[in-house]
């Protein structure tokens, strides 16, 4: 197969991952709100533990490897909490809820939560499709092990985006296509990736959308994912949740 074709075929596979999260909320009754929000805090583990283990230290080692330890290292911080301000200004950005009638709220507070999480996956799966795409260009090996690895973990991430935006809207079909769009952005970053940044790219690119995605994910897990699960069942469940998702991301960093 051609080299090219082989890499943007992994970076989509990878994508279509997020899909498949969108196809579980099928399986989950809309009067469920326990699974709901375990699911909300199961994303939400996912999100701050791969940002925390997998992307801010991609960040840094590719940032340092540049500018040195000392200032590839408070880049890549100041780059994550710049993610984190750029999450709190788009959140800013988004108009108040001011609905009187409790569930009408909830509903359009899910929504809301839907739409935001389907934005910073975007953003973050872009990189990600510009990584994939390039290490299958590099190495076969590496490239399959990264995509498999990638795709594991977007599945819940489709799920993050799924589940709000089914229980607001009672729709699977938005869940679902919301879900898939987010993903999709994994292959269009590949194909930006070669016919735009093809020749300017360098480790510093990768490193600062990674810096500054891990910021975003993070803020979305503990500002909307979280306080949004909290809503819909207890503590435990909403705990339980949290860690079943880092489980989950600690044994598939650690296989892949």
């Amino acid at each position: 197969m051609n080299p090219l074709v082989f890499a943007f075929t992994l970076s989509f596979f990878a994508g279509a991952a997020s899909a498949v999260g969108g196809l579980l909320s099928f399986f989950v009754k809309k009067e469920n709100l326990s699974a709901l929000a375990i699911g909300l805090g199961f994303s939400a583990g996912v999100m701050i533990y791969v940002s925390f283990v997998e992307i801010l230290p991609h960040a840094q080692t590719a940032l340092t490897k540049l500018y040195g330890s000392g200032c590839g290292s408070w880049l890549a911080v100041g780059l994550f909490f710049a993610g984190i301000g750029v999450a709190w200004g788009v959140d800013r950005c988004l108009p108040p809820l001011h609905i009187k009638e409790d569930t009408l709220k909830q509903s359009a507070k899910l929504k809301q939560t839907g739409i935001f999480t389907a934005v910073a996956l975007t953003l973050h799966n872009f990189p990600e499709g510009l990584a994939t795409f390039f290490s299958a260009l590099d190495s076969v090996t590496l490239g399959l092990s990264i995509a498999l690895a990638v795709f594991i973990h977007n599945i819940p991430e489709g799920m993050a985006v799924a589940l709000p935006v089914y229980h607001s809207t009672g729709s699977r079909k938005k869940a679902f296509w919301a879900s898939a769009a987010s993903g999709m952005a994994e292959p269009v970053g590949a194909v930006v990736g070669y016919f735009i940044l093809n020749a300017v790219l360098h480790e510093a690119l990768l490193g600062v959308l990674f810096a500054g995605v891990a910021g975003i994910m993070v803020y979305l897990a503990l500002d909307e994912l979280l306080p949004t699960a909290h809503d819909y069942g207890h503590g435990h469940q909403v705990i339980s949740g949290v860690i079943g998702g880092m489980a989950l991301m600690a044994v598939v960093l650690l296989v892949f």
